[in-house]
């Protein structure tokens, strides 16, 4: 049923993802997991394939391909690699607060160097001591003539160590009135970062800190007008994150379910493959219905995105499905039992990356507060109904010439 949301155009972008990552991804898998280095060389490359400006108009070089589009190619990435799925996924969400909030100057100074790959933008809204209630940031961004001075840091920046252009939510003023958003170029003083941390998974992304000790920039970087952090913040997360690793998930989902189905067709006991166990089968079933209904979730809600139609608590829902894929990752590890405890197996990998689908964007605690704020009549509107309609929305053509 979710093929039903598809045009051939879509198939086509996806036969052409995914025979680039099963020939250029796949390839440097290994090493990115024994070394944990973030990996440079193949963001460049990929971002180089203009996929990252797939929701950017063709007037600044983009695919204008949409969220349909974007989601799968996120999807493709992320069967062979998370930490690259998520670093397209990332950048991509850094592209939304310039389509929505940026001035013409700066949607024609930065998203033509987006979508041609020699520009990877990032968000950095997260606190280590606010973490996802944004309201209680403490960065500050103070007015001095024509610059603001920022102090401060962000934790958990997706792309920290490979972004060229960061987008901050600082502290302006009081209340939920006083966030602004800011767009800081890598390089400028002030600004710094720490070493990169180990994690659990997505191995090859770079996931860490900003530091800005009076980090001066232009009063023309700020994005929109004084007091519109709150809604950059949030719709960058509503209309882009949540959608987005809802993509990673889905395709780290199909491969958990082919990985597990490949050693249920060669494995044998009893005399007879493994999936022949009916508990085995059983999993394999619940598997398969978790990956279909969460595709099903993220391609309706990328389809009303696509149309301009309210769609914030699909979104949300899209996101709260798609952490399925820890249910999956599980089942999938009880089936391979010892092996999959087994360094030379991808399905120890497949666990740790789902695990880093859960926090960003916001957790399934609060998809689920959010989504009953809207079964109750309580919520404070759609995101989507009041930007979604702006300039990003797809033609019929999402395969690159």
């Amino acid at each position: 049923m979710s093929a039903s949301y598809l045009a051939a155009e879509h198939h086509q972008l996806r036969e052409v993802v995914r025979g680039f990552a099963e020939s250029q991804v796949a390839p440097r898998v290994d090493q990115m997991e024994q070394t944990g280095e973030i990996e440079t060389d193949l963001a460049d490359v990929i971002a180089r394939q203009g996929w990252i400006g797939a929701t950017i108009g063709e007037e600044y070089g983009g695919m204008a391909a949409g969220h349909l589009a974007k989601t799968i190619i996120i999807e493709e990435l992320s069967r062979v690699s998370a930490a690259m799925g998520a670093m397209v996924q990332a950048s991509q969400l850094g592209v939304a607060k310039i389509i929505h909030f940026g001035t013409e100057d700066q949607k024609r100074r930065y998203l033509p160097k987006v979508a041609a790959g020699d520009c990877l933008p990032t968000i950095g809204v997260t606190e280590e001591k606010s973490g996802g209630h944004v309201l209680g940031m403490e960065t500050t961004a103070v007015r001095d003539g024509d610059e603001y001075v920022l102090n401060g840091a962000k934790v958990y920046v997706g792309n920290s160590h490979i972004g060229h252009l960061h987008g901050v939510v600082a502290r302006t003023g009081t209340g939920s009135g006083g966030l602004s958003a800011f767009l800081v170029e890598r390089g400028t003083p002030g600004l710094s970062l720490t070493s990169h941390p180990g994690t659990l998974g997505l191995h090859g992304f770079s996931f860490g800190e900003l530091i800005f000790n009076d980090c001066r920039i232009p009063a023309s970087n700020r994005l929109g007008a004084e007091g519109d952090g709150r809604d950059v913040a949030y719709s960058s997360s509503i209309l882009y994150g949540r959608l987005n690793l809802a993509a990673v998930a889905l395709g780290l989902h199909q491969a958990i379910l082919e990985t597990t189905t490949a050693l249920c067709h060669e494995r044998k006991r009893y005399g007879n493959p493994l999936h022949h166990l009916p508990t085995v089968k059983d999993k394999l079933g619940r598997m398969q219905s978790r990956l279909m209904t969460a595709r099903l979730s993220a391609y309706h809600a990328a389809s009303l995105l696509d149309q301009g139609l309210p769609c914030d608590p699909e979104l949300m829902n899209a996101k709260l499905v798609a952490e399925t894929v820890l249910d999956s990752a599980r089942a999938a590890m009880e089936i391979h039992g010892a092996a999959g405890l087994v360094s030379n197996r991808p399905i120890g990998r497949y666990v740790r990356d789902a695990f880093h689908i859960y926090a960003p964007a916001g957790t399934s605690d609060i998809q689920a507060l959010r989504l009953a704020e809207f079964a109750l009549g309580i919520d404070k509107g759609h995101y989507s109904e009041r930007l979604a309609s702006q300039p990003d929305s797809p033609t019929t053509q999402v395969v690159p010439a």
